[in-house]
């Protein structure tokens, strides 16, 4: 084997890595690099635990809405651009009467209510969908 050989042999193998590097980064890609749509606000279902009442908050994105003594604002509402009555998630902040700290502050996921839900004894808090216009 001579160094025209060794070179090419190096150059070779340069190029099958860089192919299977571009491979893994376009099938990551795929799967994690879900294209996003934002919405203009989103339809949140409250339930009052006590009284068994059911409201549905349809807030705009940075509106406010009483429920009982918790106060739910609206942050952000986004959702798969392919499939906008998909699953839809929401920037969710609520707040209890007397209570310095928010109850909840972060993303609520419609799919999956339980994965990131609000804490508190009296009432409970989830996105529906959301909302275009």
């Amino acid at each position: 084997m001579d160094l025209t050989d060794i070179i090419s042999t190096a150059i070779d193998a340069e190029s099958r890595d860089a192919a299977r590097t571009e491979t893994a980064t376009a099938s990551l890609g795929e799967v994690s690099g879900q294209v996003v749509e934002t919405a203009a606000g989103a339809v949140l279902r409250g339930l009052d635990k006590v009284s068994g009442e059911v409201v549905d908050l349809d807030l705009s994105v940075g509106q406010t809405a009483q429920l009982g003594r918790i106060s739910v604002s609206l942050g952000a509402c986004r959702y798969p651009a392919r499939n906008p009555s998909g699953d839809a998630y929401a920037w969710v902040e609520v707040e209890a009467e007397g209570q310095s700290d928010p109850a909840f502050q972060g993303w609520m996921v419609a799919s999956s209510p339980a994965l990131s839900a609000l804490d508190h004894p009296r009432y409970d808090v989830w996105v529906i969908r959301c909302k275009s216009s």
